[in-house]
């Protein structure tokens, strides 16, 4: 199962007032484990950045000046999303400006339930608590202290690091085969795997002294007793 971690970074709250989307940054899971697979791209906005937005991910006019507007880059954005679940932390609120941006250029939009809304989530799992990715940083213990501010794609890594605590621990598949080799005897489609014989039988954990005395015991069961036809190799 592929799923893609996304967080943009805008030029306010309101795509309808003329808000517009200054950087995207997303992280690929498959089988909700990293791929290291990420798309990151910091587009011009057309348009002056307010002071608060400046604020709060310190993406201004001068830097943006020379980066591509989004029409240039929405094919490889589609193309690297594709039809893979999209985990965002308050995902209306992304879900709108990417459809609103895609929208402008002439692409379809992306249909809301193909995205994972996290805060939704946590929301669910904590109720009453705070559920900013800061705070969810803090529960689970994420290292966090590089976003000195908001950023697109580094928000993304540590959201992807949430999102797998939030749905029960970095590797709730119990994908645990990590670098190691798979076993060639195991089946890789829907063949039955059976063990293989022991090479060497595993030695009696019985002392000599203890199997004479069952011995003894077996002798006063009378002339034929069951464990005499079932109970020796």
């Amino acid at each position: 199962m592929r799923e893609i971690v996304l967080d943009t970074e805008t030029t306010g709250f309101d795509p309808t007032s003329g808000d517009r989307i200054v950087e995207i940054g997303a992280v690929e899971l498959f089988n909700h484990m990293p791929t290291g697979q990420i798309y990151h791209q910091y587009i011009n906005p057309e348009r002056a950045m307010p002071p608060d937005a400046f604020a709060i991910h310190g993406l201004g006019d001068e830097f943006l000046a020379d980066k591509p507007v989004f029409k240039h880059i929405a094919a490889d954005f589609v193309e690297f999303v594709g039809t893979a679940k999209l985990v965002i932390h308050n995902a209306s609120f992304d879900m709108k400006f990417l459809n609103a941006e895609l929208d402008w250029v002439g692409r379809a939009k992306l249909p809301m339930d193909q995205a994972i809304d996290t805060l939704e989530i946590a929301r669910k799992k904590y109720p009453g608590a705070q559920n900013s990715l800061d705070a969810l940083c803090r529960r689970f213990a994420v290292d966090n202290s590089a976003r000195e501010k908001h950023g697109a794609l580094l928000d993304s890594e540590l959201l992807a690091e949430v999102y797998l605590e939030l749905i029960g621990g970095r590797q709730p598949d119990l994908v645990l085969a990590g670098n190691h080799q798979r076993d060639s005897s195991r089946p890789t489609g829907d063949e039955t795997w059976k063990p293989a014989q022991r090479p060497n039988a595993l030695p009696p954990r019985l002392s000599q002294q203890e199997a004479e005395r069952h011995k003894d015991f077996i002798a006063t069961l009378g002339e034929s007793p069951l464990w005499s036809k079932f109970g020796q190799n």
